[in-house]
């Protein structure tokens, strides 16, 4: 029983953030297999409808995210440095650079639903 706390700890101990990231590329990007999920997780808290914290609009379907890509500037707020003016999402963390690159590549591909 005293060895389960420490296994636990030698066994986390070489993970580095890169090795738990999943970097494995994405083909053929979708708003329903890949960017809901994506949306759902880190927006949608403050992007609901009606939207709460200041957000202007919500995230909710797809029409609502295209939007946000093609004229409201999402893109370039999620690719923000951790703490700049105007970063998403609000108050937190930075998304991985591996999730904004799927929402990039998504435009990239013609927002394919």
């Amino acid at each position: 029983m005293l060895l389960a706390p420490f296994a636990f700890l030698v066994g986390c101990t070489s993970d580095s953030t890169e090795e738990l990231i999943d970097n494995t590329p994405v083909v053929n990007v979708t708003y329903t297999g890949n960017v809901k999920s994506i949306i759902d997780n880190n927006c949608i808290m403050c992007h609901t409808n009606p939207p709460e914290n200041g957000a202007p609009m919500p995230l909710l379907t797809y029409e609502n995210v295209k939007q946000a890509v093609q004229e409201r500037g999402l893109l370039d707020r999620i690719s923000r440095a951790q703490g700049a003016d105007g970063m998403m999402p609000f108050g937190g963390q930075r998304l991985p650079q591996n999730v904004i690159d799927i929402l990039v590549q998504w435009n990239e591909e013609g927002l394919n639903e």
